[in-house]
Protein backbone atom coordinates (compact mmCIF):
# COMPACT_ATOMS: atom_id res chain seq x y z
CA UNK A 1 0.00 0.00 0.00
CA UNK A 2 1.64 3.30 -1.06
CA UNK A 3 2.15 5.92 1.64
CA UNK A 4 3.90 9.23 2.21
CA UNK A 5 7.54 9.01 3.30
CA UNK A 6 9.08 12.00 5.08
CA UNK A 7 12.88 12.19 4.87
CA UNK A 8 14.38 14.34 7.65
CA UNK A 9 16.81 14.54 10.57
CA UNK A 10 15.00 16.76 13.09
CA UNK A 11 11.95 15.45 14.97
CA UNK A 12 10.97 18.88 16.26
CA UNK A 13 10.51 20.21 12.73
CA UNK A 14 7.93 17.58 11.76
CA UNK A 15 5.64 17.71 14.78
CA UNK A 16 3.12 20.02 13.09
CA UNK A 17 3.27 17.90 9.93
CA UNK A 18 2.43 14.76 11.94
CA UNK A 19 -0.62 16.55 13.33
CA UNK A 20 -1.68 17.55 9.82
CA UNK A 21 -1.31 13.98 8.53
CA UNK A 22 -3.41 12.71 11.42
CA UNK A 23 -6.15 15.29 10.77
CA UNK A 24 -6.34 14.24 7.12
CA UNK A 25 -5.96 10.53 7.97
CA UNK A 26 -3.03 10.13 5.59
CA UNK A 27 -0.73 7.09 5.79
CA UNK A 28 2.89 8.11 6.30
CA UNK A 29 6.26 6.94 7.54
CA UNK A 30 9.33 8.88 8.61
CA UNK A 31 12.84 8.11 7.43
CA UNK A 32 15.21 9.66 9.95
CA UNK A 33 18.47 9.80 8.01
CA UNK A 34 21.13 10.77 10.49
CA UNK A 35 22.83 7.46 9.69
CA UNK A 36 21.90 4.12 8.17
CA UNK A 37 22.46 1.87 5.17
CA UNK A 38 21.16 1.73 1.61
CA UNK A 39 20.94 -1.54 -0.32
CA UNK A 40 21.02 -0.55 -4.00
CA UNK A 41 19.93 -4.03 -5.03
CA UNK A 42 16.55 -3.54 -3.36
CA UNK A 43 13.75 -1.46 -4.94
CA UNK A 44 12.24 1.30 -2.79
CA UNK A 45 8.64 1.02 -1.56
CA UNK A 46 5.82 2.63 -3.51
CA UNK A 47 4.78 6.05 -2.36
CA UNK A 48 5.41 9.78 -2.34
CA UNK A 49 8.73 10.85 -0.85
CA UNK A 50 9.07 14.29 0.74
CA UNK A 51 12.67 15.36 1.32
CA UNK A 52 13.13 17.73 4.28
CA UNK A 53 16.87 17.32 4.73
CA UNK A 54 18.46 20.47 6.14
CA UNK A 55 21.69 22.29 5.34
CA UNK A 56 22.18 22.77 9.10
CA UNK A 57 21.87 19.04 9.92
CA UNK A 58 25.54 18.89 10.92
CA UNK A 59 24.85 21.35 13.77
CA UNK A 60 22.62 18.73 15.39
CA UNK A 61 25.27 16.01 15.28
CA UNK A 62 24.14 14.58 11.93
CA UNK A 63 27.29 15.30 9.97
CA UNK A 64 26.63 13.01 7.00
CA UNK A 65 22.83 13.14 6.91
CA UNK A 66 22.78 15.27 3.76
CA UNK A 67 25.23 12.98 1.98
CA UNK A 68 23.19 9.90 2.91
CA UNK A 69 20.04 11.65 1.72
CA UNK A 70 21.72 12.38 -1.60
CA UNK A 71 22.27 8.66 -2.08
CA UNK A 72 18.71 7.81 -1.08
CA UNK A 73 17.28 10.37 -3.51
CA UNK A 74 19.43 9.00 -6.35
CA UNK A 75 18.06 5.51 -5.54
CA UNK A 76 14.46 6.73 -5.48
CA UNK A 77 14.89 8.61 -8.77
CA UNK A 78 16.49 5.55 -10.39
CA UNK A 79 13.22 3.72 -9.67
CA UNK A 80 11.05 6.64 -10.85
CA UNK A 81 9.48 7.28 -7.46
CA UNK A 82 7.60 10.55 -6.89
CA UNK A 83 10.02 12.76 -4.96
CA UNK A 84 9.12 16.19 -3.63
CA UNK A 85 12.30 18.28 -3.38
CA UNK A 86 14.49 15.91 -5.36
CA UNK A 87 18.27 15.59 -5.69
CA UNK A 88 18.45 18.90 -7.58
CA UNK A 89 16.70 20.60 -4.67
CA UNK A 90 19.06 18.98 -2.15
CA UNK A 91 22.04 20.29 -4.13
CA UNK A 92 20.68 23.80 -3.75
CA UNK A 93 19.78 23.31 -0.08
CA UNK A 94 23.38 22.54 0.87
CA UNK A 95 25.16 25.12 -1.31
CA UNK A 96 24.47 28.84 -1.54
CA UNK A 97 26.86 29.02 -4.49
CA UNK A 98 24.64 26.52 -6.32
CA UNK A 99 21.56 28.51 -5.28
CA UNK A 100 22.86 31.77 -6.69
CA UNK A 101 23.95 30.12 -9.94
CA UNK A 102 20.48 28.57 -10.36
CA UNK A 103 18.64 31.81 -9.53
CA UNK A 104 20.52 33.91 -12.11
CA UNK A 105 18.96 32.42 -15.30
CA UNK A 106 15.53 33.45 -13.99
CA UNK A 107 16.49 37.11 -13.70
CA UNK A 108 16.69 36.93 -9.90
CA UNK A 109 19.32 39.28 -8.47
CA UNK A 110 21.57 38.05 -5.66
CA UNK A 111 24.17 40.02 -3.65
CA UNK A 112 27.68 40.18 -5.08
CA UNK A 113 29.33 37.08 -3.63
CA UNK A 114 32.82 35.58 -3.75
CA UNK A 115 33.34 31.98 -2.62
CA UNK A 116 36.71 31.17 -1.10
CA UNK A 117 38.51 28.19 0.40
CA UNK A 118 41.51 28.78 2.64
CA UNK A 119 42.77 31.76 4.65
CA UNK A 120 44.63 33.56 1.86
CA UNK A 121 41.75 33.17 -0.60
CA UNK A 122 39.25 34.49 1.97
CA UNK A 123 41.36 37.58 2.62
CA UNK A 124 41.99 38.17 -1.09
CA UNK A 125 38.24 37.99 -1.73
CA UNK A 126 37.58 40.49 1.06
CA UNK A 127 39.97 42.98 -0.52
CA UNK A 128 37.92 42.83 -3.75
CA UNK A 129 34.60 43.42 -1.98
CA UNK A 130 33.12 46.86 -1.40
CA UNK A 131 32.76 47.91 2.25
CA UNK A 132 31.13 46.89 4.46
CA UNK A 133 30.71 43.19 3.68
CA UNK A 134 29.52 40.07 5.44
CA UNK A 135 30.79 36.51 5.61
CA UNK A 136 28.60 33.42 5.75
CA UNK A 137 28.92 29.69 5.35
CA UNK A 138 28.19 28.16 1.96
CA UNK A 139 26.48 25.20 3.63
CA UNK A 140 24.62 26.86 6.38
CA UNK A 141 21.07 27.40 7.56
CA UNK A 142 20.14 29.31 10.72
CA UNK A 143 22.40 32.23 9.80
CA UNK A 144 25.58 30.20 10.35
CA UNK A 145 28.78 32.19 10.00
CA UNK A 146 27.05 35.50 9.27
CA UNK A 147 29.27 38.35 10.43
CA UNK A 148 29.56 41.98 9.40
CA UNK A 149 32.98 43.50 8.69
CA UNK A 150 33.91 47.13 8.08
CA UNK A 151 37.35 46.31 6.66
CA UNK A 152 39.49 43.49 5.30
CA UNK A 153 41.84 43.97 8.26
CA UNK A 154 38.99 43.23 10.65
CA UNK A 155 38.28 40.01 8.77
CA UNK A 156 41.96 39.08 8.90
CA UNK A 157 41.92 39.46 12.69
CA UNK A 158 38.89 37.18 12.83
CA UNK A 159 40.27 34.54 10.45
CA UNK A 160 43.54 34.42 12.43
CA UNK A 161 41.73 34.11 15.76
CA UNK A 162 40.63 30.95 17.62
CA UNK A 163 37.01 32.05 17.20
CA UNK A 164 37.04 31.61 13.41
CA UNK A 165 34.42 29.08 12.38
CA UNK A 166 34.80 27.47 8.96
CA UNK A 167 31.87 26.21 6.91
CA UNK A 168 31.37 22.46 7.16
CA UNK A 169 32.16 22.21 3.42
CA UNK A 170 35.19 24.51 3.76
CA UNK A 171 33.69 27.24 1.57
CA UNK A 172 33.37 30.74 3.05
CA UNK A 173 31.29 33.33 1.24
CA UNK A 174 32.31 36.98 1.24
CA UNK A 175 29.22 38.92 0.30
CA UNK A 176 27.99 42.43 -0.39
CA UNK A 177 26.20 43.84 2.64
CA UNK A 178 22.70 45.00 1.75
CA UNK A 179 21.63 47.88 3.94
CA UNK A 180 17.84 47.92 4.27
CA UNK A 181 15.98 51.14 5.16
CA UNK A 182 13.99 49.15 7.74
CA UNK A 183 15.15 46.11 9.75
CA UNK A 184 13.22 43.35 8.04
CA UNK A 185 13.43 40.73 5.31
CA UNK A 186 10.66 38.97 3.41
CA UNK A 187 10.26 35.22 3.08
CA UNK A 188 8.04 33.85 0.29
CA UNK A 189 6.55 30.40 0.88
CA UNK A 190 5.60 27.90 -1.83
CA UNK A 191 3.74 24.60 -1.45
CA UNK A 192 3.15 22.30 -4.41
CA UNK A 193 4.99 24.80 -6.60
CA UNK A 194 2.36 27.46 -5.84
CA UNK A 195 2.60 30.65 -3.80
CA UNK A 196 1.21 30.16 -0.29
CA UNK A 197 2.05 33.41 1.50
CA UNK A 198 4.79 35.92 2.24
CA UNK A 199 5.97 36.64 5.77
CA UNK A 200 7.78 39.74 7.00
CA UNK A 201 10.59 38.90 9.43
CA UNK A 202 11.95 41.48 11.87
CA UNK A 203 15.77 41.32 11.85
CA UNK A 204 16.29 43.59 14.85
CA UNK A 205 17.61 40.68 16.89
CA UNK A 206 19.89 39.42 14.12
CA UNK A 207 19.70 36.90 11.33
CA UNK A 208 18.91 33.60 13.05
CA UNK A 209 15.78 33.52 10.93
CA UNK A 210 14.45 29.98 11.18
CA UNK A 211 10.72 30.63 11.63
CA UNK A 212 9.94 27.43 13.53
CA UNK A 213 9.06 27.96 17.19
CA UNK A 214 11.82 25.56 18.28
CA UNK A 215 14.42 27.82 16.63
CA UNK A 216 13.71 30.68 19.06
CA UNK A 217 17.09 31.05 20.77
CA UNK A 218 15.67 33.46 23.35
CA UNK A 219 18.61 35.85 23.41
CA UNK A 220 19.99 38.80 21.49
CA UNK A 221 21.93 36.75 18.95
CA UNK A 222 23.14 39.27 16.42
CA UNK A 223 25.81 37.82 14.11
CA UNK A 224 26.15 40.93 11.94
CA UNK A 225 27.10 43.16 14.82
CA UNK A 226 24.17 45.55 14.83
CA UNK A 227 22.77 46.71 18.17
CA UNK A 228 19.60 44.82 19.12
CA UNK A 229 16.67 46.94 20.26
CA UNK A 230 13.58 45.76 22.09
CA UNK A 231 10.42 45.51 20.05
CA UNK A 232 6.82 44.77 20.94
CA UNK A 233 5.86 43.82 17.40
CA UNK A 234 5.77 40.12 16.40
CA UNK A 235 9.01 38.98 14.80
CA UNK A 236 7.10 37.08 12.08
CA UNK A 237 4.04 38.57 10.41
CA UNK A 238 2.23 37.18 7.35
CA UNK A 239 1.60 39.86 4.72
CA UNK A 240 -2.00 39.80 3.54
CA UNK A 241 -2.51 40.34 -0.18
CA UNK A 242 1.22 40.26 -0.97
CA UNK A 243 1.83 40.74 -4.68
CA UNK A 244 5.16 41.27 -6.44
CA UNK A 245 6.64 40.23 -9.82
CA UNK A 246 9.35 38.31 -7.95
CA UNK A 247 6.78 35.65 -7.00
CA UNK A 248 6.40 34.49 -10.60
CA UNK A 249 10.19 34.42 -11.06
CA UNK A 250 10.50 32.32 -7.93
CA UNK A 251 7.77 29.99 -9.17
CA UNK A 252 9.63 29.39 -12.44
CA UNK A 253 12.89 28.90 -10.57
CA UNK A 254 11.53 26.20 -8.24
CA UNK A 255 9.75 24.46 -11.11
CA UNK A 256 13.03 24.24 -13.02
CA UNK A 257 14.97 22.85 -10.06
CA UNK A 258 12.91 19.96 -8.71
CA UNK A 259 11.52 21.97 -5.81
CA UNK A 260 7.92 21.55 -4.72
CA UNK A 261 8.08 23.12 -1.26
CA UNK A 262 10.34 26.02 -0.29
CA UNK A 263 10.76 29.35 1.45
CA UNK A 264 12.81 31.97 -0.40
CA UNK A 265 14.16 35.06 1.35
CA UNK A 266 14.86 38.51 -0.03
CA UNK A 267 15.90 41.92 1.25
CA UNK A 268 15.32 45.35 -0.29
CA UNK A 269 17.98 48.07 -0.16
CA UNK A 270 17.62 51.83 0.30
CA UNK A 271 17.00 52.35 -3.43
CA UNK A 272 14.24 49.73 -3.58
CA UNK A 273 16.42 47.11 -5.30
CA UNK A 274 15.49 43.57 -4.32
CA UNK A 275 18.17 40.95 -3.55
CA UNK A 276 17.44 37.25 -3.03
CA UNK A 277 19.93 35.62 -0.69
CA UNK A 278 18.58 32.28 0.54
CA UNK A 279 16.51 29.31 -0.63
CA UNK A 280 15.18 26.93 2.06
CA UNK A 281 13.85 23.62 0.77
CA UNK A 282 13.16 22.29 4.30
CA UNK A 283 10.98 25.29 5.08
CA UNK A 284 9.37 25.74 8.50
CA UNK A 285 6.55 27.98 9.67
CA UNK A 286 5.85 30.20 12.65
CA UNK A 287 2.72 29.11 14.54
CA UNK A 288 1.91 32.53 16.03
CA UNK A 289 2.07 34.27 12.65
CA UNK A 290 -0.04 31.55 11.03
CA UNK A 291 -2.65 31.59 13.80
CA UNK A 292 -3.01 35.35 13.42
CA UNK A 293 -3.44 35.07 9.64
CA UNK A 294 -5.44 31.84 9.61
CA UNK A 295 -3.07 30.19 7.10
CA UNK A 296 -1.19 27.01 7.98
CA UNK A 297 1.82 25.83 6.00
CA UNK A 298 2.08 22.28 7.33
CA UNK A 299 -1.61 21.69 6.67
CA UNK A 300 -1.07 22.87 3.09
CA UNK A 301 1.92 20.53 2.74
CA UNK A 302 -0.02 17.54 4.10
CA UNK A 303 -2.94 18.24 1.76
CA UNK A 304 -0.57 18.56 -1.22
CA UNK A 305 1.21 15.30 -0.37
CA UNK A 306 -2.16 13.60 0.05
CA UNK A 307 -3.19 14.70 -3.44
CA UNK A 308 0.11 13.40 -4.86
CA UNK A 309 -0.42 10.07 -3.09
CA UNK A 310 -3.93 9.79 -4.49
CA UNK A 311 -2.54 10.18 -8.01
CA UNK A 312 -0.41 7.06 -7.54
CA UNK A 313 -3.15 4.63 -6.57
CA UNK A 314 -5.18 4.43 -9.83
CA UNK A 315 -2.01 3.93 -11.87
CA UNK A 316 -0.97 0.95 -9.71
CA UNK A 317 -4.45 -0.57 -9.87
CA UNK A 318 -4.59 -0.18 -13.66
CA UNK A 319 -1.22 -1.94 -14.01
CA UNK A 320 -2.43 -4.96 -12.05
CA UNK A 321 -5.65 -5.23 -14.10
CA UNK A 322 -3.77 -5.01 -17.38
CA UNK A 323 -1.43 -7.78 -16.28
Amino acid sequence: MPKIYVIHENDAWVEALRDAFAALELPYEEWFLSEGKLDLAEPPPEGVFYNRMSASSHTRGHRYAAELTGGVLAWLELHSRRVINDSRALRLEISKVAQYAALAPHGIRTPHTIAAVGRDAILAAARKMSLPFITKHNRAGKGLGVRLFQSADALQDYVDSPTFEDSVDGITLIQQYIRAPEPFITRVEFVGGKFLYAVRVDTTLGFELCPADVCDVGDAFCPVGETPAPTAAPRFRILRGFSHPIVERYRRFIEANGIGIAGIEFITDETGELYTYDVNTNTNYNSAAEAEAGIYGMRAIAAFLGRELKKLKPAKQDTRVAA
